[in-house]
């Protein structure tokens, strides 16, 4: 597309954000494509086979059956989700997921349970109403009680016949959806789980903001068409906010118009982010999400599996800040991926991943609610500032560092070593970026992937969850995931650096990774911006896929962009060069330290769009320089459907800082688009 075509429909990123404009997609040019039905397809099938073979890593018993769920696509790979049964009855605690390529050709395993089941009788000695009363008594107040029913419990030393029994009402920590699993045999209870999980208009937190409305006859409704099953709503009344004009808030937090107007803000933009990181179609995977309620009368915000409740802080301001309600939704994304709420302690620092990727996929000014990795900054819940502190949660008063009393903690408390391995994983514990330093528990440096691709690992990690899920497991899954995701290696040594130094031990089904970059970084300082010493490994340049804006690069104006005439790879941003059918240059720009020693590769996705039609003639050129050197070259001959991988060896600047840059020049006539994302210099 030309950018001359194009002119005066420029947005800025801001404008862009706040309108929900979506990247078109790009096939990517293949000899035989493989659809996403058809790879769907082919996992299941594979998995089909593999589950009917009985593998023993399935610990299957005589008496087991299985059921397939829907297989769901990510990054290239197939994971298949299983629930199993016992003689009929659900196992909980039974299921697994395996993971495929796009062919079928098994690439992991995921299972929760540890041994067969065998000669476990089915007929309960205790009878379903005595199970509800003692359900009902672990609660406070009982206001509801849903079905029971017998299953079978393998989330103890034993597995054991179990009433499953879920009961709505208040318990120690306030609003509570419980399930309860009562011993049907001997009446005690074997174990619970809590569904409850804590946690243009004008809007008090996020300014004017442009939102996805409804309008029916002549009244306007805030609800977006999508994700569908997500309107904000008055949580006095469960009524959807409407009125004849489609203009919502007065910018006054004790509003709860107003509250409405930052919470629907919020869970739109947290869409946009699973559609454009994680490729997730809505909150649950399917296109939904859940009604979102301000009014809760307390200094609290919670998911339940029905709906998100927001609240307000002492002063009386509803808490619908863009990290907070991506929390909230992020425990409904933990709760409809495999495994369901992340148990061991682990589900608050699963969700704080999902509120600091959409405030950072947000990306908003100092004047609102800019990215960073404080939870709830914004909304001084008691009085006292941030509820967490992602690179330092010592702050608030948790744990830095993993030791075997994080399961039993206070489940907020828990999350202090996710979070800081989280921190450290997409930021490094020395960013560049402006971001606080992190100091780390086995006192190494360890050099961040960013924030895409940190979350990208967890959520990969998240689609192998089962329901035995820990820490411990949470190493495994994202080791496993970020070596699914990155062959070089790279992603994996990173997240194996940033596990070691929150301290959760290495286990036994960790995967290994041999590939293009060296084991986890040591104690020795990072290289500097500057100068040409460090370690090899990790990925030197700064905002790489360009997600901060025009930050870290030197630029003509207007390369670093989210127009959507031409789309990015991943994300919002991406650098197009030229595409003006005129005669004009374009540049891009970064200096990068290779320490030396180290053996350094340049990687970049490039997308050429060209109206030339000549096949023997380079009118438009890329050119790509290390120095004064000319490194690569491109030209409208190159043109593609897609995005192309390129990749370009720098291990003879090691030792230096060099200067790379892109420089596009185009002729008088015909446009040629050189579009650049997700760039990478990894070391080794």
């Amino acid at each position: 597309m030309s950018r001359r075509s194009a002119v005066g429909a420029i947005l800025t990123a801001t404008a862009m954000a706040l309108a929900g404009t979506t990247a078109m997609a790009f096939t990517p040019a293949a000899a035989s494509p493989v659809t996403p039905e058809t790879a769907r397809a082919a996992a299941a099938n594979s998995a089909a086979s593999l589950v009917a073979a009985r593998p023993a890593y399935l610990h299957a018993g005589a008496d087991d059956a299985f059921i397939q769920k829907n297989v769901i696509s990510s990054e290239g790979l197939q994971y298949v989700p299983y629930e199993r049964t016992y003689r009929g009855l659900p196992v909980v605690g039974g299921d697994f997921v395996l993971v495929t390529d796009s062919a079928g050709a098994l690439k992991a395993s995921s299972v929760a349970q540890d041994r067969a089941i065998t000669g476990l009788g089915v007929l309960p000695k205790v009878n379903q109403a005595a199970a509800v009363k003692t359900a009902q008594a672990q609660l406070k107040t009982v206001t509801s009680t849903e079905a029971s029913s017998l299953v079978v419990h393998a989330l103890g030393a034993s597995p054991r016949l179990a009433w499953a029994t879920t009961v709505n009402g208040t318990g120690a920590e306030g609003v509570s959806r419980l399930t309860v699993y009562v011993d049907a045999l001997a009446g005690t209870v074997l174990g619970t789980r809590e569904h409850v999980t804590k946690g243009t208009g004008t809007g008090a937190i996020n300014g004017p903001v442009t939102l996805s409305t409804t309008l029916s006859g002549s009244t306007y409704k805030l609800q977006g068409s999508s994700p569908t099953n997500m309107p904000c709503q008055d949580a006095a009344n469960n009524t959807t906010f409407s009125k004849s004009t489609d203009t919502w808030g007065n910018g006054v937090g004790t509003s709860k118009e107003t509250g409405c107007v930052d919470a629907l803000f919020a869970a739109q933009t947290e869409a946009k982010m699973l559609s454009q990181w994680l490729g997730r179609n809505g909150m649950n995977g399917s296109g939904g999400a859940w009604p979102i309620r301000v009014g809760l009368n307390d200094q609290n915000a919670y998911y339940d599996g029905t709906q998100v409740q927001i609240g307000k802080n002492t002063a009386g301001a509803w808490i619908s800040s863009m990290d907070v309600v991506g929390h909230e939704m992020g425990h409904g994304i933990d709760d409809t991926t495999p495994g369901g709420i992340s148990n061991g302690n682990t589900q608050e620092f699963v969700a704080d991943t999902f509120g600091a990727a959409t405030e950072w996929f947000a990306n908003e000014s100092s004047s609102y609610d800019p990215p960073d990795f404080q939870v709830g900054e914004e909304i001084n819940l008691v009085g006292s500032g941030p509820i967490r502190y992602m690179y330092n949660p010592s702050l608030a008063g948790d744990d830095n560092c993993y030791s075997s009393s994080i399961p039993g903690e206070e489940v907020h408390a828990a999350a202090g070593p996710g979070n800081h391995w989280f921190y450290l994983l997409a930021m490094g514990s020395n960013p560049t970026n402006g971001q606080p330093a992190s100091s780390t528990c086995n006192s190494t440096t360890v050099t961040g992937v960013g924030i895409q691709n940190a979350i990208k690992i967890m959520y990969n990690a998240m689609l192998m969850k089962t329901s035995s899920s820990s820490y411990l497991k949470y190493r495994t899954w994202t080791l496993t995931s970020a070596k699914n995701l990155d062959a070089t290696c790279a992603l994996f040594n990173a997240t194996k650096a940033a596990w070691n130094a929150v301290s959760v031990p290495a286990q036994t089904a960790d995967p290994t990774c041999t590939g293009g970059s060296s084991p986890s970084p040591t104690a020795s300082p990072a290289p500097s911006p500057t100068g040409g010493t460090g370690t090899c490994s990790g990925q030197k340049l700064l905002n790489p896929g360009f997600e901060s804006g025009a930050v870290s690069w030197t630029q003509t104006s207007g390369v670093i962009t989210t127009d959507s005439g031409q789309p990015a790879r991943t994300g919002s941003y991406k650098a197009w060069l030229n595409g003006y059918g005129a005669t004009h240059t374009d540049t891009l720009a970064q200096s990068v330290a290779i320490p030396a020693g180290c053996r350094a590769t340049l990687t970049f996705y490039l997308h050429i769009d060209t109206a030339e039609t000549t096949t023997t003639t380079a009118y438009d050129k890329l050119a790509l320089t290390a120095g004064s050197t000319t490194v690569a070259s491109y030209s409208n001959l190159n043109k593609n459907t897609g995005y192309a991988l390129r990749t370009v060896d720098l291990s003879a600047y090691a030792g230096s800082t060099v200067a790379l840059k892109f420089t596009g020049t185009e002729d008088a006539s015909l446009q040629t688009s050189f579009v650049i994302d997700d760039t990478a210099l990894t070391l080794s």
